[in-house]
């Protein structure tokens, strides 16, 4: 399983675009992409406007090629342009070793 983490934030006045157009990414990415794990959007300070993005996938292929590679993916990196504070995302990326849940 390839794991990936995104922190970003997000401009002033853009927040109400930013969350729909994370939302429609999410959903999409998690309907459409066979190699899609789970997505998960995690508000780090609401003052400031933080993000952060826990996706898994089947491998690292289906992220870099699949996920980059689908069209909702596109329509994401658009709306990156428009309400993300320049400089301000960060991606990392590694294997994952294993995970818990209730």
């Amino acid at each position: 399983m390839h794991a990936v983490w995104v922190e970003l934030e997000v401009l002033p006045g853009k927040l109400a675009r930013f969350k729909a157009a994370i939302a429609a990414n999410a959903e999409a990415t998690v309907r459409d992409e066979p190699g899609c794990v789970y997505f998960d959007v995690i508000e780090l300070d609401a003052e400031r406007q933080r993000y952060a993005f826990y996706e898994v996938y089947r491998d690292r292929d289906a992220f870099t090629v699949e996920h980059r590679g689908a069209p909702h993916y596109a329509a994401w990196k658009t709306a990156v342009d428009d309400t993300v504070v320049p400089g301000s995302q960060t991606i990392t990326e590694g294997a994952r070793l294993f995970g818990f849940a209730l």
